[in-house]
């Protein structure tokens, strides 16, 4: 029993030695595990969480989403339900204008613009804005064509407003509606699709309708070329936005109805384009009835008017 205890005093002598020779030196306790520095320590969480980040996906649009899904809605029979809808400032709405009129490659609309708070204010006054614009142009452009001809007397066609009302809104909320049963049906279906709100999708559909303004307006030029290279421009822009938006949503589905699903979004917005061209701007030729002008002597003829 001796021999062991001297061996241990012995050990602490000598430790006790070293001590007293370099008293910064470090010592490491056997129950103990040695401790990570602090700062080394951080640093690893944020690598692992940065490269948890990129594998989810998760962005800040994504932390937005989550916390306005977490907010309390309230009923909607009140006022305070609807007012939700229309809680944009200028500044998100000029955004998303933008992003309509210039679409990113490789971006999503929905994801980059509208997630975090879609709304209804800005494609309510778009389709207004765009109702009021295509009538009084299209009035404007039968009024230029026809300037000139000796028959023809202006009468405002009061009409075309009720009708481009009609037909754009029916196109701004049915759409929608029919495209966000559908994903709903195939997200029932297949279970890895994207799905969107219909109110994303309305808000959607209403920004892509903001390029027809401008175009809407130069449609006043009497040049039938020009309207329609104006029209397949307009097309190809509020077009992108929506394939860009849609695709993503339906490319895990089986790939006809994929490409179906495309298609049929791309002909109902050309449709809709073409339709009002033609009909609100290249209207056929006015048969005005010949004017009946008396002749000299005494009886009345009729001139032809070409």
């Amino acid at each position: 029993i001796a021999s062991p205890v001297m061996y241990l005093l012995a050990e602490f002598d000598d430790a006790a030695n070293l001590l007293a020779a370099n008293p910064d030196a470090t010592t490491i306790s056997i129950d103990e595990p040695a401790e990570i520095p602090k700062n080394q320590h951080n640093r690893r969480q944020e690598t692992v969480r940065e490269e948890d980040d990129e594998l989810l996906g998760t962005d800040d649009s994504d932390k937005t989403e989550l916390l306005a899904g977490q907010k309390k809605s309230a009923p909607f029979w009140t006022f305070e339900y609807y007012q939700t809808f229309f809680d944009v400032d200028t500044y998100q709405v000029l955004d998303r204008i933008k992003g309509s009129v210039f679409p990113v490659p490789g971006k999503n609309f929905v994801r980059l613009y509208i997630r975090s708070n879609p709304d209804l204010y800005g494609p309510f006054w778009i389709c207004a804005t765009l109702v009021f614009t295509i009538a009084v142009s299209g009035n404007l452009s039968n009024f230029f064509i026809h300037l000139g001809k000796p028959t023809y007397r202006y009468v405002p066609e009061f009409r075309k407003v009720s009708i481009a009302a009609t037909t754009i809104y029916a196109y701004a909320w049915l759409v929608p509606l029919a495209l966000w049963g559908f994903l709903m049906w195939r997200n029932s279906k297949v279970m890895n699709i994207v799905s969107y709100s219909f109110l994303e999708i309305v808000c959607v559909y209403g920004y892509s309708l903001f390029v027809y303004i401008p175009t809407a307006i130069l449609w006043i030029i009497p040049q039938k070329v020009v309207r329609w290279v104006l029209m397949i421009f307009s097309l190809c822009l509020s077009g992108s936005v929506l394939v860009m938006t849609f695709w993503p949503a339906v490319r895990d589905d089986n790939r006809r109805i994929a490409l179906a699903t495309v298609v049929t979004i791309i002909l109902l917005h050309a449709l809709l384009a073409v339709g009002c061209l033609a009909y609100f701007f290249d209207a056929p030729e006015l048969d005005f009835p010949a004017p009946i002008i008396p002749t000299y002597n005494g009886t009345t003829g009729i001139t032809k008017s070409h």
